[in-house]
């Protein structure tokens, strides 16, 4: 059980906690979360605190609570971030929830258009490896998204060339493969109109409004590993970090 750290209130810890395991797809939806007994007998905190901690959830709302049940996870549209991602397949072995899946659309060798060379720092015109790939759960298409890699990722790497999922997830197995391992990474977002492509592999509108993140991780001695765009489409919600205001 993760240990209280000074750095924040016990109650947001415990919040947060729990909050990335709804938002990773551990806990889902309509499932019950643990109660102010179980969360102060494992967390060793007063009952006051771990009911608190209940309570920041539900104003988040990310949780209800049904009287004379228990507290249970709300029904969600939620975009997953990457963080969330990268957090479920290192936990569980497998990037997806149950019910999501994904169709690799394209995977090869490509002239890097010139953002993404200048993200993994490449010479302009040089081959880059793309693999493309739609989202989906039981309701449709959920993201359009195509990760980079540069030659060197993709000589040692096959597997990237191919239209078979990688069940771990893409970076693990460039970890893998490569020695390399992911420290951090960052991320630009923005709305925009979708292209007829994103809006013909989101079903959407054509010109409906979309939302694009731009991200890259970068390896331990800082240098990019993995350059990816994401499309969402619109009416699904992206849950950030809090954060103090003094």
């Amino acid at each position: 059980m993760p240990q209280i750290e000074e750095a924040q209130p016990k109650y947001l810890q415990i919040a947060h906690h729990i909050r990335d395991q709804i938002l990773r797809g551990d806990l889902r939806p309509g499932e019950e979360v643990p109660s102010e007994r179980q969360l102060a007998s494992d967390w060793k905190v007063s009952r006051p605190t771990a009911a608190r901690s209940l309570e920041a959830l539900s104003n988040q709302g990310l949780v209800e609570k049904r009287q004379g049940s228990g507290t249970y996870v709300r029904s969600l549209e939620v975009n997953r971030r990457a963080r969330e991602l990268y957090g479920r397949a290192r936990q569980t072995g497998k990037i997806y929830t149950p019910g999501e899946y994904a169709v690799i659309t394209s995977a090869g060798w490509i002239e890097a258009p010139d953002h993404v060379a200048a993200a993994l720092g490449l010479a302009g015109g040089r081959p880059a490896v793309h693999r493309q790939r739609v989202t989906n759960d039981r309701n449709g298409p959920i993201t359009l998204s195509t990760s980079w890699f540069a030659p060197d990722v993709g000589q040692r790497a096959p597997r990237l060339l191919e239209s078979e999922r990688i069940k771990e997830g893409t970076l693990r197995y460039v970890e893998g493969m490569t020695g390399r391992q992911g420290s951090y990474a960052e991320d630009r977002v923005c709305a925009r109109l979708s292209t007829e492509e994103e809006a013909a592999a989101l079903r959407l509108e054509p010109g409906s409004a979309v939302l694009l993140v731009r991200h890259v991780v970068f390896d331990l001695q800082d240098r990019p590993l993995e350059f990816a765009e994401a499309t969402y489409p619109p009416n699904r919600w992206a849950f950030e970090q809090d954060y103090p205001l003094a």
